[in-house]
């Protein structure tokens, strides 16, 4: 049996954690924005759940020990808290709602999903070597990061090959870039900072 390294359980903890701020919260507060009928908080958050999808991309990939995991991941990390505050209307239309319960929730989790990715992406930095290095991926430096994705596998896929869900990975990873690109190229020199502008 190999000596457990010391990040180990932090990795644990990190995967546990995202469960809870990247997946469970944010769709408890979903549900609750469309029982109380907030539009604002609904549309701030169906922004969110399409830039952290790069998240499930990441499970995926690093299910196939696919290097550019390390880097997707990264780039999610980065990309869900300025997907959380770029937006000035929507951020205008949530400062200007009166105190209830559901902001206060909201508010909360905004702040700490974005210390959390800010953290995380820090953390992550010294990992980034396992993408662009064979040798530094066949280590358990780096394989430590895949355990957890492949316990998911054997709860959800268990009777699905490695390959098919790295491909399906790599397919989800290519659509997301196309998606991101057509945002950033075309979509954002015509609505600038406003997520309501057509």
């Amino acid at each position: 049996m190999q000596d457990q390294l010391w990040f180990e359980p932090l990795v644990w903890t990190d995967y546990r954690l995202a469960l809870l701020f990247a997946v469970l919260f944010p769709l408890i507060l979903l549900i609750w924005a469309f029982v109380q009928k907030n539009e604002t908080i609904q549309h701030l958050l169906t922004i969110y759940w399409r830039v952290s999808s790069l998240l499930a991309v990441t499970v995926y990939l690093m299910i196939a020990a696919v290097p550019l995991s390390f880097i997707s991941g990264l780039m999610a990390r980065v990309l869900i808290p300025i997907a959380l505050w770029f937006w000035v209307d929507l951020n205008e239309e949530i400062n200007d709602q009166s105190r209830t319960p559901l902001k206060l929730a909201f508010n909360s989790w905004r702040w700490a999903m974005t210390v959390y990715s800010a953290l995380g992406a820090l953390a992550s930095l010294p990992f980034l070597q396992c993408a662009i290095s064979q040798t530094a991926l066949n280590t358990r430096f780096c394989r430590v990061w895949f355990d957890p994705p492949l316990l998911f596998k054997q709860y959800f896929h268990a009777n699905t090959s490695v390959r098919f869900l790295g491909f399906l990975g790599v397919v989800g990873l290519l659509v997301y870039v196309a998606c991101l690109s057509y945002f950033v190229l075309v979509k954002l020199s015509k609505q600038g900072r406003s997520a309501t502008q057509q």
